[in-house]
């Protein structure tokens, strides 16, 4: 590894400052946030000398609160405890277990949900967990702030829509309408510590009749970017989740995903496994709603 030079701002505005210096020196720039990412790309790729800016000292990076009815969780927080927070756990469950599946305790005490979205592996587990729970990523821009939902964040294999001088500073999500409840799966060759194949989350709502009103379905590791799958929510809303609305929800996601064939499982393979999570996810989430799993 080369020399780096390193900078740990502790406000927005400080951020801001370091971000427009290095740009305007024209100098490769990485953000530290959790640092499980970086420093294995640091180490194994591109060793040239860069500018590492630490934001953990930001209170906006490190904020994990419900304001108002927002949920907003800080780049830098660490996964453990986003997994602890109580709205997280009783409230997104679903976001809950898919965090629980990063890696081990000891990567889930430094990595961030923030870097592992950055990251933008298409098998990552939150990913499709924070777009079915209509997460948006909040931007610190060089003129101001913008915010993106998370499917629009993913452009690509391990490409984000950040553009020079941008960072990530929070998720933010509205907090979960009555009647609902949202759910992630996965299916990996092997039981701990592995990637997704596929990866399936879910995010529910009924009505007091137990009708769903509206379904969001986001797929991971069958795309170049996990992706939401309107149609297969669509398929869902006004069925109370009946066998053939989930065959028909299945259905619209295996059509909608694009898998590639590797050494862990064929595209075919892939497609199949997508169909059988989509409705185990749903069923879960259905059974969140009404109060029957937790």
């Amino acid at each position: 590894m080369e020399g780096f030079a390193y900078e740990a701002p502790t406000s927005v505005a400080a951020l801001r400052s370091c971000l427009s210096t290095a740009q305007g020196a024209g100098e490769m720039t990485q953000i530290l946030a959790g640092g499980t990412d970086l420093l294995v790309q640091m180490k194994q790729g591109n060793r040239a000398p860069r500018r590492i800016i630490d934001i953990k000292r930001i209170a906006e990076t490190g904020a994990l609160e419900l304001s108002g009815a927002e949920l907003t969780v800080g780049a830098s927080v660490p996964a453990a405890k986003v997994k602890g927070f109580p709205l997280v756990a009783e409230a997104f469950p679903g976001l809950a277990h898919a965090i629980d599946l990063i890696g081990s305790s000891q990567i889930q005490g430094r990595a961030s949900l923030g870097g592992n979205l950055c990251n933008a592996s298409p098998a990552g587990d939150t990913i499709p967990a924070l777009i079915a729970n209509g997460f948006e990523a909040h931007i610190l821009t060089a003129e101001g702030e913008r915010r993106l939902p998370v499917e629009a964040f993913v452009v690509g294999v391990g490409k984000n829509a950040l553009q020079p001088g941008e960072v990530l500073l929070a998720l933010k999500a509205p907090a979960p309408a009555p009647r609902s409840g949202d759910a992630y799966q996965r299916f990996t060759p092997r039981t701990e510590m592995d990637i997704a194949v596929v990866g399936v989350g879910a995010r529910i709502t009924v009505d007091e009749a137990g009708v769903i009103t509206a379904a969001r379905i986001a797929l991971g590791a069958v795309a170049p970017q996990a992706f939401l799958a309107e149609a297969a929510g669509a398929a869902l809303v006004g069925t109370r989740g009946e066998p053939e609305a989930l065959e028909a929800a299945a259905a619209a996601a295996m059509e909608a995903a694009r898998p590639i064939s590797d050494k862990r499982g064929s595209a075919d393979f892939r497609r199949r496994i997508c169909g059988v999570l989509v409705k185990r996810v749903v069923a879960e989430a259905l059974g969140r709603c009404q109060g029957e799993t937790n």
